[in-house]
């Protein structure tokens, strides 16, 4: 992956005119070296209770069982800190998952396997993640679960509050989600397929994530 490494610290370069960034010795291939593997960010996009998170955590004991650096960055968990100062505008979700995917890229740049949870519904806002990070960094999965299953789980009560107007702009309800044009993997949560799903996605992240040195 040495030629991935070159694109993330070319980008890392690109600083504006009044700023310099300094060129430390250690570079991202020493890291790709030194955990025995490559970064990659696994952005897990779909609606309020399609199972994003439950997902990123099964994900994650997988690969952490064979020995690779990871860290999930989840909705909730951002929104208390991180961005705690944002709120649910179009342009607000927007800034929310550029934050994201500018933390995502430092995790990165460390060497990590970077799982990210979040509904963001937008394509636009989506390409801008994987323009951010790279393209070769970037692993969508699409939680292909229907509006009416998440609705029937749903597991903290939202779709009925928004349902009854308690929460404005809400995805799947008063807001789009625009479902992704070629994701780079589909899990059907509503199959009864899902070991065999997650062994053939686990599958795939490995072949990314192994090194070939």
């Amino acid at each position: 992956m040495n030629n991935n490494g070159e694109q993330l610290q070319n980008e890392k370069n690109k600083m504006p005119n009044n700023l310099t960034s300094f060129q430390f010795d250690i570079k991202l291939n020493d890291r790709i070296r030194q955990n025995g593997h490559n970064p990659l960010l696994i952005w897990i996009t779909g609606l309020s209770g399609s199972g994003k998170s439950t997902l990123a955590n099964t994900i994650e004991q997988r690969l952490f069982k064979q020995g690779i650096k990871t860290m999930i960055l989840d909705g909730d968990n951002i929104r208390n800190g991180l961005n705690k100062n944002l709120g649910f505008s179009t342009e607000d979700r927007s800034e929310n998952i550029r934050r994201i995917a500018e933390t995502a890229k430092l995790f990165l740049e460390s060497g990590t396997v970077v799982i990210a949870s979040f509904i963001s519904p937008l394509i636009t806002d989506r390409a801008n993640v994987k323009s951010i990070v790279g393209s070769s960094f970037y692993f969508e999965i699409f939680m292909d679960t229907s509006l009416e299953t998440c609705e029937a789980r749903d597991p903290k009560g939202l779709y009925q509050k928004a349902r009854t107007g308690e929460i404005k702009n809400f995805t799947g309800i008063s807001s789009p989600y625009e479902t992704p044009i070629n994701p780079d993997f589909i899990f059907n949560s509503e199959e009864n397929t899902s070991n065999q799903q997650i062994d053939l996605l686990i599958k795939k992240l490995t072949k990314l994530i192994t090194t070939n040195e």
